[in-house]
């Protein structure tokens, strides 16, 4: 399995707060569904995104206990805007170098990555040509 950076869990953490505010447990429970993380990784980024200003909490009172609840703020809803333009350059690369690239063996003789690579980019750039040109 890969190690998520901070980075990448600041950006899930944000993600999920912004949907709506939620609290740590529920937190956890909505992220460990879909990728693996413990919730002592979790609290210690919570309280840093916290005291960065990203995040407010505000206590509720439940089954005799309070709630600790988080809630994104402006700034924190800007960072989380920057890391999702961000992840989407850094999948597009890792989607490119994982998928598209072709592996030396896997090129007829005398072809090279740099010919496959272009001969790729034109066909796709003919394929949005041919779907522009149909809708017109």
């Amino acid at each position: 399995m890969f190690q998520l950076g901070s980075a990448l869990l600041d950006a899930c953490v944000l993600a999920v707060i912004k949907k709506g505010d939620t609290y740590g447990y529920q937190l956890t429970q909505e992220i460990r569904n879909i990728i693996e993380v413990s919730e002592s990784t979790l609290y210690p980024v919570l309280r840093r995104l916290q005291s960065e200003e990203m995040l407010i909490t505000y206590d509720v009172a439940h089954s005799g206990r309070n709630r600790r609840y988080y809630q994104i703020t402006i700034k924190g809803r800007e960072h989380l805007e920057y890391l999702q333009n961000n992840w989407q350059h850094f999948k597009a690369a890792v989607d490119y170098l994982l998928l598209v690239v072709p592996a030396e063996e896997d090129l007829e003789e005398g072809q090279s990555i740099e010919a496959e690579k272009s001969a790729k980019e034109d066909a796709a750039a003919k394929a949005g040509q041919d779907i522009e040109g149909e809708q017109s």
